[in-house]
């Protein structure tokens, strides 16, 4: 089976399926009860290709536009104003001067022309009543709800949530279901016309009961899956971006941005509206999701315009909000991708092969016992010479027989198996967001139960991300600043004139901003590095806005963590030009010639005092501190902002060393994966020493293994690779390139299940290349995120593990629900098959069937597929990439339950009357209520035997599943309401205290008898 399974649905992966490993499987599915329910949760391709036409379309359209604006730009400038536009009453009433159509055409079809118009920029933050530097006035809200009325909101359109009585209709959309439903009317016209009312219609009656059931049980089952996910999307969309309001800065949901907000956007982060440019440097915009051109776009006052949904690739700047929600070319785009949906993951499509192949055998099953016992009848009717003569109870019988081959197909077709899947997935994602992992892509969850290694950022994954200067290198001193009152102390240490370089370094060259919040007190923003190092300034004594206007920006060059370093050029109060750059120790002290001394003079740097500094540097790293290197140097007056910053000849400021302690818990999560047979590999941006005092503090690097930089991993050829990258623990210094190229070698040339985290827009590639990949839900940025398939939302390692623990859970649990159902599948087919064949009725009849069917469908994926993780998964190898879903431990319990439950059933038909001492007319009846009885019994207590498929103690952790519980319990109550109630419309009778007894002893021997076949040694 596995092989065909490979063969025909193994080509669909969890990540970049092709749209034709897509479509070959479906091709491949027959048998669909109800395609309307099995496909669900599958990707519409249509719909797809059509959204793709969409997007092509719009992207043509906006990449003409774009052409035909930087074609007429030059021309432009020289023209005087248009005042040809007229506002609309409505929209001048309400205080503005300009309406949201007019200023969509002018963003969305890059109108230089209108935009000159309307006065420039400047003239549109005055239309719009908002303020460059204090944005909107929050406390007006009488304007404010005028701007929403006038403007809108940023929201998409959302397709509606769809109500319960959509999820029964579905339901009824079961091929058999509907086929048994027209038995049970044809049942009660002849039933009612042959033995009158009510007895001739309880048969009909009963089919049609229990297919209320079925569906109402599949409904409720349906619609709780369909409000999970609901919950899930509302959290995959919370995204905030800073924003200032009524003066103060802060974080604001993209929901709630209106048109006149000022938005402040950084490297990584997406575009939330339609804009304009306001102020800024470096500024490169990924505009691929709308145009399709990969080329960066640069953005600056000469080229403002700023449109939702592209991404910053560099640089910084502020943002003036335009056009939200439809209006944007984003929101029109977003209306049309949403109806393709997600990829169907690997386990739903290997799963559908499942039940397409049990499918197959239990339509020929049912077609051969219709056909055995149809001749029975027909043999009958030719022994007692009434071949010509039927009567309304031949019609009924020969009707009956069609209902049971009909109800061996719904028990045969196994529809629940790629929904137990989603069921599974969606209450594990329902929990993981309980413990901080929110999962974008379904796949990712069953994915990270094979996942064999992870490769994992160090910064704020394995350590806290709360960093403070513990220590500092200046003018040749190391000085311990752990304490704000030795950092105090620091300015009287040293030459007035080094400490206000040492300032204007860190509050000129800086990605973050010290702001007052709203209760008035001091609040720094920017990353925990940006934060460390100004909070170090500001406990010197400096004063960040003092410092900053004594001084004009004029270029800025962010943290690139390919270059490692970050720079500013600055315009000094003369005139005089100054660049400072900061970052990897190692790399910025290379680039220095100078540096000051004791006495606050620039000195050439030799070679004793360069050595003195490597020194500090390596023994800083040591200590696990995170270096960095502050430089200057002055610039001669040709210097423009096109320029590059110069890459050499300037003086050193000093060494600082940052403390980031190791997250309480990760050596113990670390010790978990290896127990667990997953490899940790730590791969970090920061200095070699760092990273290996880190690592080893985490468990992470032990005897034998290697760390190694990214500069010299770049230089080895393939064989040394192939030799090396099984032993790499630690590599420093990388690039995200590097990262690239190890996730890649890992997965393709060993074959490895990956997972990789990720926090920066750079570490996109390497986000996408891995089989699982994992972004920062603080430090990361909304480029990494969209890469991800899971987003760890404390950025914490420890959920790392836990997301791997919940991924065997899902493999797991689905292993033991499809055990199960095989095994129900197996027993009745069987028996239903041979008694046609050798007795000339079936045991079962199609009420009873329906209601097996329930208890192995709906109900066994509920209580089966949702059983909670434990410690002992994280004790087993994982599963690989090649592992075989359907395990020979599966075939081995399968097969040994099936034999059992046959053979019992078998021994009831023909000595179950001698055994229970049943005699008179009912005898029949009595004896086939028993076998019904008995079956159940037997699923009930193999269910419970399911729930571990190699321990022998299946009854830890029973009560931590309230689920399970439930589900076990309500089976055997309706078991027994049906056996003493509804015995006229399930074709059974009353049994008896020992009856009953039995038939529970007789259930619960399968217990024991699974203990012994799993003593049963398997390859």
């Amino acid at each position: 089976m596995e092989s065909y399974l490979n063969e025909n649905f193994g080509g669909v992966k969890a990540k970049h399926s092709s749209d034709e490993a897509l479509g070959r499987w479906r091709s491949v599915v027959g048998v669909v009860k109800n395609p309307t329910r099995r496909f669900r949760f599958t990707a519409n391709l249509g719909k797809r290709s059509e959204a793709a036409a969409m997007k092509r379309s719009n992207q043509e359209k906006l990449r003409v536009a774009v052409l035909v604006s930087k074609a007429a730009l030059q021309f432009i400038h020289g023209l005087p104003p248009q005042g040809d536009y007229a506002v609309p009453a409505d929209v001048k009433a309400a205080g503005f001067g300009i309406c949201a159509e007019e200023l969509s055409s002018i963003v969305e079809s890059h109108d230089v022309k209108k935009l000159k118009s309307h006065g420039g920029v400047d003239g549109l933050v005055s239309r719009l009543s908002t303020s460059a530097s204090d944005g909107l006035a929050a406390d007006n809200n009488k304007l404010m709800s005028a701007r929403r009325e006038v403007f809108g909101v940023n929201r998409f359109a959302e397709a509606e949530q769809r109500s319960f009585w959509v999820f029964v209709w579905e339901a009824l959309q079961d091929m058999t279901l509907m086929i048994l439903a027209a038995c049970a009317l044809v049942s009660l016209l002849v039933g009612i016309a042959t033995e009158g009312w009510p007895h001739g219609a309880h048969d009909g009656l009963g089919i049609v009961a229990s297919i209320l059931l079925v569906v109402f049980v599949t409904a409720t089952s349906d619609y709780r899956q369909s409000l999970q996910f609901k919950d899930l999307d509302k959290e995959k969309k919370k995204i905030t971006v800073q924003v200032t309001r009524s003066g103060y800065r802060q974080k604001l949901s993209i929901y709630e941005l209106l048109a006149g907000d000022i938005v402040h956007l950084s490297i990584g982060d997406q575009v939330p509206a339609d804009g304009l440019f306001l102020s800024g440097f470096s500024l490169l915009i990924n505009e691929s999701s709308l145009t399709g051109e990969s080329e960066p776009v640069a953005v600056s006052a000469e080229n403002p315009f700023l449109l939702s949904g592209t991404k910053v690739q560099d640089g910084a700047c502020k943002m003036l909000v335009t056009t939200v929600g439809m209006r944007t070319q984003w929101g029109k785009l977003m209306a049309t991708l949403s109806e393709g949906g997600d990829d169907e993951t690997p386990l739903q499509v290997k799963l559908n092969g499942v039940a397409t192949i049990i499918g197959k055998i239990g339509l020929a099953f049912a077609v051969v016992t219709f056909a055995v016992l149809t001749q029975g009848l027909f043999w009958r009717k030719l022994a007692d010479g009434s071949y010509f003569s039927w009567t309304g109870d031949d019609a009924l019988e020969l009707l009956e027989f069609f209902a049971i081959a009909v109800t061996i197909v719904v028990v045969a077709v196994p529809e629940g198996l790629p929904l137990a899947v989603t069921l599974s997935l969606a209450f594990a994602m329902k929990k993981m967001m309980n413990d901080k992992a929110l999962v974008r892509h379904l796949a990712a969850c069953e994915t990270m139960g094979s996942a064999t290694t992870i490769c994992s950022d160090k910064t704020g994954t394995l350590t806290t991300n709360h960093m403070t200067v513990v220590k500092a290198c200046i003018c040749g001193k190391i000085k311990d600043v752990n304490s704000s009152a030795e950092t105090k102390t620091l300015p009287s240490d040293l030459p007035a004139s080094v400490v206000a370089m040492l300032l204007q370094s860190i509050f000129n060259n800086t990605g973050g901003d010290v702001v007052l919040n709203q209760d008035g007190k001091r609040e720094i923003l920017g990353t925990p590095t940006e934060a460390a190092i100004l909070e170090f300034g500001l406990s010197l004594g400096g004063e960040f806005s003092a410092v900053r206007k004594a001084s004009t920006l004029l270029k800025v060059e962010p943290f690139n963590s390919a270059k490692k370093r970050m720079g500013v050029v600055i315009q000094l109060p003369g005139g005089a030009l100054r660049a400072h750059c900061k970052g990897a120790s190692e790399i910025i002290l290379a680039s220095c010639t100078r540096y000051l001394d004791e006495h606050g003079n620039v000195v050439a740097l030799d070679g004793a005092t360069t050595d003195h500094l490597r020194a500090t540097i390596d023994s800083f790293a040591n200590e696990a501190l995170r270096t960095l290197c502050l430089a200057y140097v002055d610039v001669g007056e040709g210097f423009s902002a096109n320029d590059q910053i110069p890459m050499d000849g300037y003086t050193c400021i000093g060494v600082v060393g940052i403390k980031d302690p190791v997250r309480p818990g990760v050596k113990e999560s670390v010790a978990i994966c290896r127990s667990a047979g997953i490899t940790v590999r730590m791969v970090t941006g920061d200095n070699i020493n760092t990273a290996k005092a880190i690592a080893r503090e985490c468990g992470i690097l032990t005897e034998g293994g290697v760390a190694i930089e990214g500069p010299d991993f770049r230089v080895k050829t393939e064989e040394e690779l192939q030799e090396l990258i099984p032993k790499i623990q630690v590599m420093a210094r990388s690039s995200p390139l590097d990262k690239h190229t190890l996730v890649k070698h890992l997965r393709t040339t060993f074959d490895e299940v990956v997972a990789v985290t990720g926090d920066g827009t750079n570490d996109a590639p390497a986000l996408h290349e891995a089989d699982i990949g994992l972004a920062m839900g603080i430090a990361g940025t909304e480029v990494a995120k969209e890469s991800a398939d899971v987003i760890i939302l404390d950025d914490n390692f420890s959920t790392i593990v836990t997301v791997a623990k919940w991924g065997r859970s899902v493999y797991i649990n689905i292993q033991k629900f499809v055990q199960f159902q095989l095994t129900v599948n197996v027993v009745a087919l069987i028996v239903n098959f041979s008694s046609a064949c050798l007795i000339g009725s079936a045991p079962l009849t199609a009420v009873q069937l329906l209601w097996v069917n329930m208890i192995m469908d709906t109900l066994g994926a509920l209580a089966l597929a949702t059983e909670p993780p434990n410690d002992e998964l994280m004790k087993r190898t994982p599963v690989g990439r090649k592992g075989n879903f359907i395990s020979n431990i599966m075939w081995r319990n399968i097969m040994g339950q099936a034999f059992y439950q046959f053979l019992v059933i078998w021994y009831l038909q023909s000595q179950g009357k001698w055994l229970f001492g049943i005699e008179g007319a009912n005898s029949d009846l009595v004896l086939n209520t028993i076998i019904f009885n008995c079956f159940v019994f037997c699923q009930v207590f193999n269910e419970v035997s399911s729930r571990e498929m190699e321990r022998i103690n299946v009854f830890q952790g029973i009560l931590d599943n309230n689920v399970f519980a439930m589900v076990l319990g309500s089976t055997v109550v309706f078991q027994f309401i049906i056996i003493q109630c509804l015995g006229s419309f399930a074709n059974t009778t009353p049994l008896s205290f020992t009856q009953w007894m039995s038939c529970i002893a007789i259930g619960f021997i399968g217990m024991p008898i699974a203990v012994a076949v799993k003593m049963v040694p398997v390859e």
